[in-house]
């Protein structure tokens, strides 16, 4: 990565900037749950509450999947991403996908 700030916004200008389109970039990640984060949700599934190794597991996957967006747009020579949204989804009854996507974009000025 390279020494100057990278942006990631979820806006569709950054003040002070001109830039052109590159295109649209993504980074994903699939987590797993483990047996014991099973067990932990299946007791509060009586009990009710947040399952805070899920939400902990949801967390990490997001913070991934934008490390992975950033690292994609810099291989297409991009200077920031904008536009960028998160989308998720259960892949059968054990795993989490997230998608972190956006519109890389080179600096003009």
């Amino acid at each position: 990565m390279s020494d100057k700030k990278f942006i990631i916004s979820t806006t569709e200008h950054i003040p002070g900037k001109e830039y052109e389109v590159i295109g649209e970039v993504f980074g994903l990640t699939t987590q797993s749950k483990n047996v014991v984060r099973n067990i932990g949700a299946s007791l509060k599934n009586i009990v009710g509450g947040e399952i805070k190794d899920y939400t902990k597991m949801l967390d990490e996957a997001r913070e991934v999947s934008v490390q992975r967006l950033q690292a994609n747009a810099e291989k297409m020579g991009a200077d920031a991403v904008v536009m960028m949204r998160f989308d998720s989804g259960s892949i059968g009854a054990d795993m989490q996908s997230v998608a972190a996507y956006g519109t890389a974009v080179k600096y003009t000025n």
